[in-house]
């Protein structure tokens, strides 16, 4: 079996039974593609939220990267979206195993674009990445925004009233009836839908890359939410939160040619979305960050 420490927090990333199994299994998994695919360690494993990424060499001497998750719906095709795109936007699969959500990959430097100190900086960068993603059309049989969305809906009446505030209970339920809006035109780009700083990586053969999409198809208007909802630690504690949140918004919006009024509705789409998912994992309130990005986008100014 491969000689790996398996980082902490995989295992508080995976406590049910099926992820405690996986993980169980992951050195000899590790070995069998390390065999299969004839590589050699090259370095301490790393983690994403949920995933094994193991440096590697391939018998070439080629850098690449294994990448061993647990497959479910959100990286189902996430090799056939990376080489789906342009691949002068997005890092290189050099092998997968479709059966498992396994990846081999190109490796890229550890620098991100949150290691970009100026934040507009950071947001035009991923923007114009987006911009070229959202231009390709899904490929047949993806999961689609329509029916994520349609499932966001019916499923909200029996969890809102979970949150403790009625002041965030109402918030949710104006989140849904946006999202209800929308259904009838959900859209057919090849969406990435996790686009934050931390997926966007430097490399060799280009300054930045994509990494690690969750694959939809649907409206690029899906796809602002994750650059809004992070790298805002400095403006916590001040009164310029939801100014900083507008013209953050504003920019991408503009940079993308977006509809702002189905931009702003699909932004609350995904705060509904995660929202309804804290809730089925035993939570009572909205996320404060999320609160203000919604307060912010329903200002009459936006």
């Amino acid at each position: 079996m491969a000689d790996f420490s398996i980082p902490q927090i995989l295992h508080e990333s995976h406590t049910d039974e099926t992820g405690r199994r996986w993980l169980q299994a992951l050195p000899e998994t590790a070995a069998g593609y390390l065999d299969r695919w004839q590589l050699t360690i090259d370095g301490p494993p790393m983690h994403g939220a949920a995933s094994l990424v193991l440096p590697v060499r391939r018998t070439d001497g080629e850098p690449a990267i294994l990448k061993l998750q647990p497959r479910n719906d959100e990286n189902e095709g996430e090799a056939l979206a990376l080489r789906t795109w342009n691949a002068d936007d997005v890092v290189r699969v050099l092998e997968d195993d479709d059966e498992t959500a396994t990846l081999l990959l190109e490796r890229l430097n550890p620098r991100t674009l949150d290691d970009v100190p100026d934040d507009v900086e950071a947001t035009r960068i991923l923007t114009g990445l987006l911009a070229r993603l959202c231009t390709t059309e899904a490929p047949k049989d993806l999961r689609t925004l329509e029916a994520v969305a349609t499932e966001m809906v019916a499923s909200a009446p029996a969890l809102i009233p979970q949150l403790a505030s009625p002041e965030e209970q109402q918030l949710a339920k104006s989140c849904a009836a946006r999202v209800t809006e929308l259904l009838a035109e959900p859209g057919d780009r090849l969406l990435h839908w996790d686009l934050h700083y931390d997926n966007v990586m430097a490399a060799e053969r280009a300054p930045w890359l994509v990494i690690d999409p969750k694959p939809l198809a649907g409206d690029p208007c899906f796809e602002l939410f994750p650059a809004l909802n992070n790298r805002w630690d400095d403006l916590l504690a001040t009164g310029d939160l939801a100014r900083a949140i507008r013209y953050r918004f504003d920019l991408m919006v503009d940079l993308l040619a977006l509809d702002r009024s189905r931009a702003v509705g699909w932004t609350l789409g995904r705060i509904l979305q995660n929202v309804l998912w804290d809730l089925e994992g035993g939570g009572d309130a909205i996320d404060p960050i999320q609160v203000a990005i919604a307060s912010a986008l329903d200002d009459p100014r936006t």
